[in-house]
Order: structure tokens, then sequence, then C-alpha cells
């Protein structure tokens, strides 16, 4: 039993240390959008209604634009799901999520692979942007905390568990 333990200890060890080698080299996921398509200002932006504060940014193009994984991973999740309406979900490398929301259609199903080629949905305004014009909420979470990142901002604690994708998308 001890052995079977420690074996399984360092397959997950040496699965989430090739995990954070792998680069991850982010692309825009909104089909011909730029650095001008969202606001820099909006990330950990606060009063953001209920959420508090936004984890992510808001991409804005016109509704049925073509949605691509920033980066390439396995899709964990594909739902219509509360705030985020239709939402798609990527485990992408260095065991990064990265979380697309408000989509108009999903065109991906879960555990599938993606690269930064494949098509995973369409701009919408689903979930808790039906108010709002099309756009496509892109965030990246962690799942390895960046205790650094601890401010004291409302949630500040929880800032160690998101990046802000513009850091990455430049």
């Amino acid at each position: 039993m001890k052995r079977f333990f420690l074996r399984t200890v360092l397959v997950i060890a040496a699965i989430i240390f090739i995990g954070m080698l792998i680069p991850q080299n982010l692309k825009m996921p909104v089909a011909g959008a730029d650095s001008n398509s969202y606001n820099h200002e909006t990330f950990w932006h606060e009063g953001w209604g209920t959420s508090i504060v936004h984890k992510g940014i808001d991409v804005f193009a016109k509704r049925g634009t073509s949605v691509h994984s920033a980066t390439r991973g396995i899709v964990l999740l594909t739902a219509e799901y509360g705030k985020g309406g239709k939402l798609v979900l990527v485990l992408g490398p260095k065991w990064r999520l990265h979380y697309y929301a408000h989509l108009d259609e999903i065109k991906t199903k879960p555990f599938a692979f993606v690269t930064q080629e494949s098509e995973i949905g369409t701009v919408g305004n689903t979930g808790n942007a039906i108010t709002t014009p099309a756009h496509l909420h892109y965030g990246i979470g962690t799942l390895v905390p960046y205790l650094w990142r601890i401010d004291s901002a409302p949630l500040g604690w929880q800032k160690m568990f998101y990046l802000n994708p513009i850091d990455y998308l430049q």
C-alpha cells in the first residue's frame, strides 16, 4: 500500500512538473480582435455587480464572431450556467484554466483536444450579459496559487487564483 501511495504521489508530481514546463503562447481568442477590442482597465475592476470584481476581460465583437481557444489544451466543460451563460472551460499548459463565457453558440465538446485553430464557440451575450453588447468574457484561472498576488482589494485573497489575460495576450 505504501509503495502504491508513493508511486501515485510521484506520478502526480511528475505530471504537475511537466505541465508547468509546457509553453502556453496565448493567442487572442476572438477572430479579428486586437488590443482596441477590450478595456485594459477591467481586470479585477471593483464594483462589478454581484461578482464584486471582474476576473477577466471582455472582448467586444459582432455576435457570431468565431471564438478560438487561446491555447492548446483539453475542454473540461461546456455548459449553459448562471452568470457565464453559454461557456467553455479549457485546461491548458501550466495547469491554467481558460474560461470563455457569454457565448452565443458552443462549438466543442467536453474532453476534446483543442489548439489555437480550434473554434470553440461564437461571441454572444448570454448569462448575466443579456443586456450588454455581444462580447466574450475571457478569464484565466490557475490551479497553482500565486501567493504574492494577494492584496487589499475586495476579494484580494482570490487574486492568487486569477491571472490578467492582457499580460499574456500582448
